[in-house]
C-alpha cells in the first residue's frame, strides 16, 4: 500500500484560480519524500488536501489507504502534521504540551507516560522537559512540535516548511530527528524552501510550478539532468541592466549553445557540458564587451540548479503564508 495515491487533483478557487492543476503522486510507505516549488507554486496548498484541511476540486486521494473526502477521520487519526508555525502552548511545560497532544490523540492513558518519556528523549528535551515553553528557543519548539506529531505513532507524517527561521545549526538538529524517526519506519512528506535539507534528507522528490508537477526523480538523478558543470561569474557593479546585458554576451558569444545562462545576485551562472571548457573563452568575451569579472568559479550542479533550470526561478525561502493557499477552494459538487 502507498502511503499516498493521487490522482488527477485539482483545486480551483471561488474567483477562478486553478492553484493545482492535475497533480498526480505516489508515495511508497517508509519512503522520505520531498515537494519543493517557487513560492505560490502550490505546495501548501497540495498538503492541505492531503491533510484533509483543504478539500479538492476535483481527482481522488488515498492517505494510508483512506479517502481524503469520504474518510476524512481516519486520515487524520493515521497522520502527523507538522505546520509552518509552531502550534505548542507556550504555557505549559514541554511534558504538558506532549501529554495534551497523547490526550488528544486519544493515546492510551497507561501508555501515556512511556510515550511522553520517549519523545522527549527522541527530540532532545528529556532535560527541560518541566519548564515552560515560553522559555524555549525557536528550534527547540520546533523540536517540542515534532515531538507533539507523533504521539499517536503515526504511519506518516507531513513536515511543511519545519526549519524556515532557523539558524543552521539548529536545522540540522531538526534533520537528524526527521532522519531517525524514518529510520524508524514512518513515511515523512516534507516541504521546503531548502534546496539543501531536500538532498539531505530526501530519497525522492518532486517539483511543482504552477499547480503542475514538473519534475520527479532522486535528488542524484536530477542533477545529472543539469548536465555537465556550472560556471559561476561575478561581475564589477552588478546592476540588473549590466547583468542582463553580461547575460546577452554570453548568449551570443555562442559558447554555450545547450547550456542554460541566468543571471545572479552578483553576475551569471551557466550550467553547460562544456563550462569547465570554455569558461576562459566567456572571460574574454565579456572583457571585450567592457565588463570587469571579480569573481569566477565551477562547480557540480547542486538542486538549486536543477530549479533554477526546472523552474526557471531562484529559490525563495519566504513561505506562501499570505497567498492564495488560505483561500476556500470550490469542492467538486457542493453547495455554496
Amino acid at each position: 500500500m502507498s502511503a499516498i495515491d493521487a490522482e488527477n487533483v485539482v483545486v480551483t478557487y471561488a474567483d477562478g484560480t486553478e492553484a493545482v492543476r492535475g497533480v498526480d503522486l505516489t508515495v511508497p510507505e517508509g519512503e522520505f519524500f520531498g515537494f519543493l516549488g517557487p513560492n505560490g507554486a502550490g505546495k501548501t496548498t497540495t498538503i492541505k488536501t492531503f491533510t484533509t484541511l483543504l478539500r479538492p476540486t476535483g481527482g481522488t486521494i488515498h492517505v494510508n489507504g483512506f479517502d481524503v473526502l469520504n474518510e476524512a477521520q481516519s486520515v487524520r487519526e493515521s497522520i502527523g502534521y507538522m505546520a509552518q508555525h509552531t502550534s505548542v502552548d507556550e504555557e505549559l511545560t514541554a511534558r504538558e504540551n506532549v501529554k495534551f497532544a497523547c490526550e488528544a490523540y486519544g493515546v492510551p492513558r497507561a501508555e501515556r507516560a512511556d510515550r511522553i518519556g520517549e519523545l522527549l528523549d527522541l527530540v532532545d528535551l528529556a532535560d527541560v522537559a518541566d519548564k515552560e515553553a515560553s522559555e524555549f528557543s525557536g528550534g527547540m519548539k520546533k523540536r517540542l512540535d515534532v515531538a507533539t506529531a507523533l504521539v499517536h505513532e503515526p504511519p506518516l507524517v507531513f513536515l511543511d516548511e519545519p526549519t524556515t527561521g532557523l539558524d543552521p545549526k539548529a536545522r540540522i538538529r531538526l534533520w537528524e530527528y526527521f532522519r531517525e524517526i524514518n529510520r524508524q519506519g514512518t513515511t515523512v512528506f516534507l516541504t521546503t524552501q531548502y534546496l539543501e535539507e531536500a538532498d539531505e534528507l530526501c530519497d525522492r522528490l518532486s517539483v511543482i510550478q504552477d499547480g503542475e508537477i514538473v519534475a520527479t526523480d532522486a535528488p542524484d538523478t536530477l542533477k545529472s539532468q543539469v548536465g555537465g558543470d556550472v560556471l559561476e561569474v561575478t561581475i564589477e557593479e552588478p546592476s540588473d541592466d549590466r547583468k542582463e546585458r553580461a547575460r546577452e554576451v554570453a548568449h551570443e558569444s555562442g559558447l554555450f549553445a545547450d547550456g542554460t545562462i541566468e543571471t545572479t545576485e552578483d553576475g551569471l551562472s551557466v550550467a553547460a557540458e562544456n563550462a569547465r571548457r570554455a569558461g576562459t573563452d566567456l572571460l574574454v568575451a565579456l572583457r571585450d564587451a567592457s565588463f570587469t569579472v571579480t569573481g569566477f568559479d565551477i562547480r557540480s550542479p547542486t538542486l538549486d540548479d536543477v530549479f533554477l533550470a526546472i523552474t526557471g526561478e531562484p529559490t525563495d525561502e519566504e513561505s506562501e503564508a499570505g497567498s492564495n493557499a488560505e483561500a476556500e477552494p470550490v469542492a467538486s459538487g457542493a453547495a455554496r
